[in-house]
């Protein structure tokens, strides 16, 4: 897929198979989610429909996707080299810096050289073209075929026949060998470019796929170690790790020998700050749980394998951060609908531009109603418009998961920015709760409150009288940041009243609520909208589900409940509430670059239209932007908004 016309045509195509239910396709990314009955319909019948409208899909597991991409990019960059030979050698000869002849000889040379161009470099555009004109719709292969065609074939009828047809009469005659070859050399380089800068973007799924090793070491049963390709480990081989080494799979910690004690501290530590965001390496013991892609620091681990392949932790993420990028924003699929009869809309106005010429200027103004249209044609591809939105939201769905926030959907990516109100659940989302005899919260008793040795104060409850609670690191700041982004919080607490008061006062919150049931939560939420406000609610239990199922925006604490993580829009890894005000920064600059993005193709479009049909003659300004410039400018209209987009990626 090429362009949005292209997406959105694709898109169109598989949601009206029988057997689709929904569909959502991603041009940056080039795939496609579809929800579909197997019983009704197979990805391979898809892949034949899509086949016979011009493109291709891969499905087969024999087949990497990369690796055609790598192809293809490979392919592209020789038909870029070789499409600027044939254009300074075209040039060459249209400007007299290589003499071969007289004018007839020269525009047959320059026919040959651009046949060649067509046939080799430009084939592809062609072909697309009439498989997407024989099921009626058309995109920027159309475009781009229609115009080096019209000034390719112009150029032969003037090559033979332009002095009886034209000198004849007076008619001054010029050959455009030269603008059919640089329109292909411009938009092969364009896309060229734009390739390695959709690369770019998709940074973060390609740093998440690393951090998983490719290879394991599996124990064997005589205790032989052999190392292996990760894709054939099973659940239940025993994989050992050493420091400095990546966990290939999730597990469990096993004894480092037969007759090792379960108490014997096995002196492992793991660097989890991928999974949990906490920059502390977490000591393990026999039955505790690794996952894929963290790191051992100190120490040899031995573990049971219980996740393999995409059941792990990690491919999980990868997954769900694919899918948020995949996924588009309400903005995107107003995009979409515009990019469908957009190019229609273009073949008429250029239809119009060569009528209006035609009938202004008469019969001497044919070759400059020709090349009007044909500037038209190619200026005006969609490729611009089509990626303003989707590689802002891939760079920023990566950024964020970069940050341990984890998107599902780019709808949530853009209502954050939009929020007034946070409901904050308190156990487990705001605050945490330590074994009161843990070593590593030793409390002193102090006015019935207590206080533990670094002086913070944590509530002793009464009536459980084994537990002790304590405020979750940054909390008060992610209250404070978020105040000053001007959004109010609401605490809900299923604790009693004089808990729930104390951790509010502590975190710096001034509404909440004590002894709350679930219904309490949903309530407060749509009470919050019907005000107005546009809701965000935080949580981490089967209790907050319904209150993150009303949200606007829904996010669930990486270590709370899967049911929470299934229904929220939004998942943090670790326990840094700051993630909050900083998913909702992240939003803003985001939604801010999409509209930039869209204001400058917007623009482009507006201005440059009207330029390359010529209206300056209507005010005897003699300027018009020929076919060769307009191409040169549709390439770099789409590269500029990509790498605009890329800002997002080295933002703070």
């Amino acid at each position: 897929m090429m362009c949005a016309v292209c997406s959105a045509t694709v898109e169109r195509k598989l949601s009206s198979l029988e057997g689709v239910n929904a569909v959502s396709v991603s041009l940056p990314s080039r795939t496609a989610m579809v929800d579909y009955n197997p019983e009704i319909i197979t990805p391979e019948q898809m892949k034949t429909e899509l086949s016979a409208i011009g493109y291709d899909m891969v499905i087969e597991t024999d087949r990497s996707a990369e690796a055609i991409e790598h192809r293809s990019l490979v392919l592209l960059r020789r038909k870029v080299i070789l499409s600027w030979f044939f254009a300074l050698l075209t040039m060459a000869v249209s400007m007299g810096w290589i003499h071969i002849g007289n004018r007839d000889v020269s525009n047959q040379t320059m026919l040959i050289i651009a046949l060649a161009n067509l046939v080799y470099c430009g084939r592809q555009f062609y072909v697309n073209a009439w498989q997407q004109a024989r099921h009626l719709s058309a995109g920027m292969d159309t475009l781009v075929a229609m115009s080096t065609c019209v000034s390719f074939l112009f150029s032969v009828f003037n090559t033979f026949f332009g002095e009886q047809v034209w000198g004849s009469r007076g008619i001054e005659w010029h050959t455009y060998f030269d603008a059919s070859v640089m329109i292909i050399t411009f938009v092969l380089t364009g896309r060229l470019l734009e390739e390695r800068a959709k690369n770019s973007t998709a940074f973060a799924i390609r740093a998440l796929m690393g951090l998983a090793p490719k290879t394991a070491r599996v124990v064997n049963f005589d205790g032989t170690v052999d190392e292996v390709p990760v894709s054939t480990l099973a659940q239940g081989d025993v994989i050992e790790v050493a420091a400095g080494q990546k966990i290939p799979v999730d597990g469990k910690v096993s004894d480092q020998k037969p007759q090792a004690s379960n108490l014997k501290p096995l002196n492992v530590k793991i660097d989890e700050s991928m999974i949990s965001g906490e920059p502390a390496p977490v000591e393990k013991q026999v039955g505790d749980k690794v996952f894929a892609g963290t790191i051992v620091k100190v120490g040899t681990l031995r573990f049971r394998a219980e996740a393999v392949g995409e059941k792990t932790v990690l491919a999980n993420i990868i997954r769900m951060v694919q899918q948020a990028q995949n996924s588009k924003a309400p903005v995107q699929r107003t995009v979409d609908r515009v990019a469908l009869i957009f190019v229609p809309a273009v073949l008429c106005l250029s239809v119009l531009t060569f009528a209006v010429w035609l009938i202004v200027g008469g019969q001497p103004a044919l070759p400059r109603a020709i090349l009007s249209a044909v500037s038209v044609l190619v200026i005006a591809c969609p490729c611009a418009m089509g990626l303003a939105t989707p590689t802002a939201l891939m760079v920023g769905i990566g950024k964020a998961a970069q940050r341990n926030i984890l998107i599902k959907d780019a709808t949530a990516l853009e209502q954050i920015r939009r929020i007034s109100a946070l409901v904050i659940d308190k156990t487990g989302t705001l605050t945490e709760i330590i074994e009161k005899d843990s070593p590593a919260s030793p409390i002193k008793r102090a006015r019935g409150v207590d206080s533990d040795e670094d002086g913070n104060q944590n509530v002793q409850s009464s009536k459980l009288n084994v537990q002790s609670e304590t405020l979750k690191p940054h909390a008060a700041d992610a209250i404070s940041m978020l105040h000053d982004a001007g959004v109010e919080v609401y605490m809900m607490s299923g604790d009693v009243e004089e808990h729930a008061r104390y951790w509010a006062e502590q975190a710096g919150i001034s509404h909440y609520q004590s002894r709350v049931m679930p219904q309490d939560k949903e309530d407060l939420v749509r009470r919050l909208q019907s005000e107005g406000h546009v809701v965000a609610m935080a949580g981490d239990g089967i209790n907050d589900t319904q209150a993150l199922a009303a949200a606007d925006v829904s996010i669930a604490m990486g270590q709370g409940t899967d049911i929470a993580m299934d229904v929220a829009q939004m998942t943090l890894m670790g326990s840094d509430l700051r993630r909050i005000p900083e998913a909702v920064s992240l939003s803003r600059r985001t939604v801010n670059m999409i509209h930039q993005n869209l204001f400058w193709a917007f623009i482009y479009n507006v201005i440059c239209i009207p330029l390359a049909a010529g209206v300056l003659h209507i005010f005897g300004v003699d300027f018009q932007i020929t076919p060769m410039w307009a191409s040169a400018l549709m390439a770099f209209s789409s590269v500029s908004v990509v790498l605009n987009s890329l800002r997002l990626k080295f933002s703070s």
